[in-house]
């Protein structure tokens, strides 16, 4: 995967609680519970859902942030490379998915760098709606201050067809893959540049979503269950 000004960690963070179990918050922090597996990779992605739009040939949108308004995410990294993109001369447009204690704040920076006309809060989204909300971009930005355990996020987006940047740290390396570019965390120069060089070059979009189908296969939830049929069957042989 092209990465921006990055070193390349080790294998997605175990889950904090347990080996078997990994613990994803929603847009609004609430968290869920499901089978995580004895490797990071075991991950699954709703797949009867997220998925792409064939009729889309152009897509009109250009960067979408998902994730619950908090500082940990890092919406401040991604508009801070925002305000050096426009001193570029690139004023991509943003939309803003997700509610939280942050979104005040995140209003209130964005007026601060004169990016109001760049930047469009969609509050909380979900279902249908997301998922079109989504196959309108050309771009999902994870910009994570912290080391995210692993990254569905990063899955959904790439399944409706978005190139994702993201953190380097913990496990978003692994959902990312080989249809991205990965950043150091928290640094809004090195975001900067990883987004103006897909904004500029849809051939290196198309080039690196081109591995999508392999590299989503991986997380299929039938892949999964399979790979939990297997481990199951080895331990009671």
């Amino acid at each position: 995967m092209p990465r921006a000004g990055w070193h390349r960690p080790g294998r997605a963070t175990q889950a904090r609680c347990c080996p078997l179990y990994h613990e994803r918050g929603d847009q609004q922090g609430r968290g869920s519970v499901f089978q995580h597996g004895l490797d990071d990779n075991s991950n699954p992605y709703d797949a009867r859902r997220f998925g792409p739009d064939s009729s889309i040939e152009e897509r009109p949108d250009d960067l979408v942030f998902l994730g619950r308004l908090v500082s940990e995410k890092g919406i401040d990294v991604l508009l801070k490379a925002l305000a050096k993109l426009r001193a570029h001369g690139l004023s991509p447009k943003l939309t803003i998915i997700g509610v939280g204690p942050e979104f005040t704040a995140t209003e209130q920076m964005a007026e601060a760098l004169k990016l109001n006309n760049q930047v469009t809060f969609a509050g909380l989204k979900r279902d249908e709606e997301l998922v079109i909300l989504l196959r309108k971009h050309k771009v999902l930005v994870v910009p994570s201050r912290y080391d995210e355990p692993f990254g569905v996020v990063a899955l959904e987006g790439i399944a409706c067809g978005c190139v994702v940047v993201g953190s380097a740290g913990g496990g978003l390396p692994e959902a990312i893959g080989p249809c991205g570019i990965v950043v150091p965390n928290g640094d809004a120069g090195a975001l900067a540049q990883a987004l103006e060089q897909l904004l500029l070059n849809p051939n290196e979009r198309k080039r690196l979503l081109s591995r999508a189908p392999e590299h989503l296969a991986r997380f299929h939830p039938t892949t999964i269950a399979k790979t939990y049929l297997t481990l199951f069957h080895s331990k009671l042989s």
